[in-house]
């Protein structure tokens, strides 16, 4: 994490963006720290529970044993990876 002060900042903006998308973490600072340089990340939506309700079901045999062929299918998968 490197600490610049504003000048610096100001002076070599093209620079720490690149060292920012590299994943790195600048701190501009005035004295004191001021500001924090980071990637941008899209937030993610909020999670409400219970918004799909009535919109999606699950059989009634969901969990129930897969039919042999499907199985053995799955297991001469397994074998060879």
């Amino acid at each position: 994490m490197a600490i610049v002060n504003t000048h610096e900042a100001k002076t070599n903006l093209s620079r720490l963006l690149d060292e920012v998308q590299e994943g790195e973490e600048v701190i501009i600072a005035r004295g004191k720290p001021m500001a924090r340089l980071v990637p941008y990340r899209e937030k993610s939506p909020i999670r409400r529970p219970g918004c799909l309700k009535g919109k999606i079901w699950v059989a009634d045999d969901f969990d129930a044993p897969l039919p042999g062929e499907i199985l053995n299918a799955f297991e001469a998968g397994a074998e060879r990876g």
